[in-house]
């Protein structure tokens, strides 16, 4: 335990059932708790890649949890180690709002990072931790707006050039959308989305992510699938937090451009979202001036600039950007890759990369 300023810091056991049940209790009360401070992502990574779970809770003398800090020790031999909060999450970071209990979150992080030997500490979001972090801006972008009150509405949402699109998908008798948690949906995304990522030059997760995560979290996230006639040609896997749908991991095959089947994937999801009762659409992050991000701005979603902050007792921080151009070269290379080839070596190597 870490005292301070009459606040403890102590790490929670994600094996006990009531600890865990305390934190996801204080997580859903804070406006502010993401998909990614829930003990049920912890964990959920910990089984689908290995990375160890770590929850560091700041309790009051009243006992009560008072902030907390979810972190995942990443280890990869191409990519270093750090421990991520949160761990192949795009939010994370300290989550309390009493400045002491930010500083004890802070200060623990850093002891752990120190004392584990891992060296170093990324904080994606939350609170800014305080002296000794480094704050990085400018490199990542968010993308939310509201859903509306009807399809309609959410085609009108859509600038005209970008609806033009969607209409022509719409349009096709060819194409339908299906929502499951079943194997069958976990297999077709899977299929999809590795074919996606390779194009891209990305490893792809191991599969085994994709299922304890949907495990993990329950009714709080499925598949939504595009197939043209019985061929899944886009896919995504889509999280449910405190109103918001956060499409998370979603691609299509190469014929997905010419079909416009990423455009309809995101126009029923949010009808599917609107059905669930949930208010915004969260697009997640993309790297700032990617095709990406003016892809998400040309469906309407303004970017809003996202912090980082990171802390290095070597005073260095790990690269993991796949913009990098020490990874230019192998991300050509992996593009070029036969899909049975890419998807053996890929969840190696991207287990250490979230």
């Amino acid at each position: 335990m870490i005292v301070g300023n009459d606040i403890g810091v102590v790490a929670l056991d994600l094996n006990d059932a009531a600890q865990v049940e305390a934190a996801e209790t204080f997580v859903m009360g804070m406006a502010d708790g993401t998909a990614f401070h829930r003990p049920a992502w912890l964990k959920a990574i910990e089984r689908g890649t290995g990375n160890r779970a770590h929850m560091l809770t700041a309790v009051a003398p009243s006992g009560r949890i008072a902030g907390l800090l979810p972190l995942t020790h990443m280890r990869s031999w191409l990519f270093g180690q750090a421990l991520v909060s949160s761990g192949f999450g795009v939010d994370g970071g300290i989550l309390a709002h009493d400045a002491a209990v930010i500083a004890a979150l802070a200060n623990a992080a850093q002891s752990m990072a120190r004392d584990s030997g891992v060296g170093s500490a990324e904080l994606r979001g939350g609170q800014q931790p305080g002296a000794g972090w480094a704050m990085h801006e400018g490199s990542h972008c968010g993308f939310v707006r509201p859903i509306a009150a009807d399809d309609e509405a959410e085609l009108r949402a859509v600038p005209r050039k970008h609806r033009a699109e969607l209409r022509k998908a719409l349009a096709n008798p060819a194409l339908r959308v299906q929502v499951g948690r079943d194997e069958a949906f976990v297999r077709a995304h899977y299929n999809v989305y590795a074919q996606s990522v390779r194009n891209l030059g990305t490893p792809v997760f191991p599969a085994r992510l994709f299922r304890e995560v949907l495990s993990a979290f329950g009714e709080d996230a499925d598949i939504l699938l595009v197939l043209e006639d019985d061929r899944p040609v886009s896919a995504v896997l889509t999280l449910y937090h405190q109103g918001r749908v956060m499409p998370f991991w979603g691609g299509g095959i190469a014929d997905a451009r010419r079909l416009r089947s990423n455009e309809l994937m995101y126009y029923r999801l949010m009808s599917h979202g609107r059905a669930r009762g949930m208010a915004l659409f969260d697009f997640g992050r993309s790297k700032v001036g990617s095709g990406q991000a003016a892809w998400k701005k040309s469906f309407g979603f303004d970017p809003v600039p996202l912090a980082y902050y990171s802390w290095s007792a070597s005073g260095e921080r790990r690269d993991i950007n796949p913009n990098s151009a020490r990874y230019q070269r192998r991300v050509e290379l992996w593009k070029k890759l036969p899909l049975p080839v890419a998807n053996l070596l890929g969840p190696f190597i991207s287990r250490g990369l979230g």
